[in-house]
């Protein structure tokens, strides 16, 4: 079951829409704890057309999120949630 998702409204400032996240949360490759911090997670996925994302975001609940951060994927992101 997808969670709720609240959006950080400077989310949005790389250009990633909210069909976008949702769709790379369906579409994920990895999604765990970001290395170095308390309470902060990542997932990869794919955007609606197929290119990979990289979203960060704190777990509010056991079925909500809050996003904090969306954009295209970064070499090191990947290394960053191992």
């Amino acid at each position: 079951m997808e969670p709720e998702f609240i959006y950080v409204s400077s989310v949005f400032k790389h250009g990633v829409t909210k069909e976008d996240i949702h769709h790379a949360y369906e579409t994920k490759i990895y999604d765990g704890p970001l290395r170095d911090y308390i309470n902060k997670y990542g997932f990869v996925g794919f955007n609606r057309i197929g290119n990979p994302i990289e979203v960060f975001y704190n777990p509010i609940s056991d079925n909500t999120i809050k996003v904090f951060h969306a954009m295209s994927c970064r070499d090191g992101t990947l290394e960053q949630l191992r």
